[in-house]
């Protein structure tokens, strides 16, 4: 079974740090596929362990994922936005 999920990447200081939206998994490197291949192998052990325990469609179910037959299908993505609201004093 494959299980898409959606990747977000940032840098914190020398670090590219990607996170796995849908499982709320993180992995850092040197750069932006670094980064990308450390976060696949995180999410691969994530699911194989949730797997492992019985609680994978729990934790599938939890990140928006539909069953449809023997696939899994994401959440669908609609809009992704920069907001900046006021903190502190005005």
């Amino acid at each position: 079974m494959d299980v898409e999920y959606t990747t977000r990447v940032h840098k914190e200081g020398r670090l590219y740090v990607a996170h796995a939206q849908e499982h709320d998994v993180s992995s850092a490197g040197a750069s932006i596929e670094d980064a990308c291949s450390h976060l696949r192998e995180a999410v691969e052990l994530f699911l194989e362990e949730a797997e492992r325990m019985g609680t994978l469609t729990a934790i599938l179910e939890e990140g928006g994922y539909v069953r449809v037959g023997d696939e899994w299908r994401p959440p669908q993505v609609l809009a992704t936005e920069r907001t900046r609201v006021p903190v502190g004093s005005r």
